[in-house]
């Protein structure tokens, strides 16, 4: 028999929490658990550093999380770098002097953990949602993670014991994204809500959120959809670009020819993935997406040269797209830098498309296994946990 839930121990009264959340997955998940704080202290102030989930839920965004966002490790890393720094200055300066209950860093390490140090050296409890990537690559964050997370809110199941090992207290969340995603996503409604026919063959094209990405990827992407098309004349193909870019996607659609085949929607990434056959998607957090719709996908990146040599030096091991990470194995192909060729993509695009229904079943109950492994209460865990940290404070 279960046995009930360990009683919390209640606050006598609703916590100031300092938050930062960089680029629009860290917004997303930061507005996510701030649903399970206002369940909890219906009165808790919030504020930081956020973006516009983070903000419909009254979040006091001293600046908004679209400053922090950066891509590669040089050129555009240089650019903003001056602006970065000076913001985590005055934000330090800003919660030293009026200190929160607690700090949550969500996600954007290389902003967060230098910045949670600092706070925690001075008294404050510190909080960072999202594992950084250790055990992908970048192994030599362990030392700064124990330094400036008091906790660690983990994604992924197996995080917890990882970070044990290097004793850093970690709680197993779930992704937040497996409960916003229905274990069994209603296709029809999601084309009916795009203007696609029950029967259309569909891809969806996601080349990115950032201008970065898009500037690397879109071409390769469209040329391989030109090659698709050329295979299958009456494929429907649809693009969810976030507003800043969606100028520069329908520019690199009208290069490749494409005007007349090409749907580019404003964001609705979700309804794109719910209503496709197949995917072809740039490496980050919506391949993990598309694996909750159970989308058969081709995983591809491009970035810098110098960007690309200095990942590969300090990749721990041989999956870049978390679908791939998560199973241990290439259940989806990944084409990265060189590989991503226009003709490469295309192929493994076709092949999905093509493969007998069978296959594409197998990769459907493998996702779905995986959507299971993912699903809890996400917002109450987290909250649960602030909520001890806050307790033993």
């Amino acid at each position: 028999m279960p046995q009930p839930p360990v009683p919390v121990p209640q606050p006598a009264q609703s916590p100031r929490i300092a938050m930062v959340a960089g680029e629009t997955s860290g917004d997303l998940l930061a507005g996510l658990l701030l649903d399970g704080l206002q369940e909890r202290w219906p009165g808790v102030q919030s504020l930081g550093i956020g973006g516009a989930q983070m903000q419909r839920r009254g979040f006091d965004a001293w600046w908004p999380s679209e400053r922090l966002a950066v891509h590669g490790y040089s050129l555009e890393l240089v650019r903003k770098l001056l602006g970065i720094v000076r913001i985590r200055r005055q934000l330090r300066e800003r919660l030293l002097q009026d200190r929160p209950d607690v700090f949550v860093g969500v996600d954007a390490p290389d902003f967060n953990l230098g910045l949670e140090a600092d706070l925690r050296a001075a008294g404050i409890p510190t909080v960072h949602f999202v594992c950084p990537s250790i055990w992908a690559w970048r192994a030599d964050r362990v030392e700064k993670i124990r330094r400036s997370a008091g906790h660690v809110l983990c994604i992924f199941p197996f995080e917890p014991a990882l970070l044990a090992r290097h004793g850093i207290a970690a709680t197993y969340v779930g992704h937040p994204l497996a409960n916003v995603i229905p274990l069994v996503p209603d296709r029809q409604a999601a084309r009916a809500q795009l203007g696609l026919g029950a029967d259309d063959e569909v891809l969806a094209i996601l080349p990115g959120s950032r201008s970065a990405e898009v500037a690397y990827i879109a071409r390769p992407f469209f040329q391989a959809a030109a090659l698709i098309r050329k295979a299958h004349p009456h494929i429907r193909m649809v693009v969810p670009a976030v507003p800043a870019l969606h100028a520069r996607i329908e520019a690199a659609v009208r290069e490749a020819g494409l005007q007349d085949a090409v749907t580019v929607v404003a964001g609705q990434s979700h309804a794109v993935l719910a209503a496709c056959d197949c995917t072809l998607i740039a490496s980050g957090t919506a391949t993990l997406e598309a694996a909750l719709f159970k989308r058969p996908m081709v995983i591809a990146y491009h970035m810098h040269s110098i960007s690309w040599r200095l990942m590969r030096r300090k990749q721990l091991q041989p999956w870049v797209g978390l679908p791939n990470i998560l199973s241990g194995e290439f259940v989806v192909p990944e084409l990265l830098q060189d590989a991503a060729t226009p003709e490469a993509l295309a192929a493994a695009v076709l092949r999905w498309l093509e493969a007998p229904a069978a296959e594409r079943e197998a990769l459907e109950r493998r996702f779905t296994a995986l959507h299971e492994e993912l699903r809890r209460d996400t917002p109450r865990l987290a909250a649960d946990a602030i909520q001890k940290i806050l307790a033993a404070g």
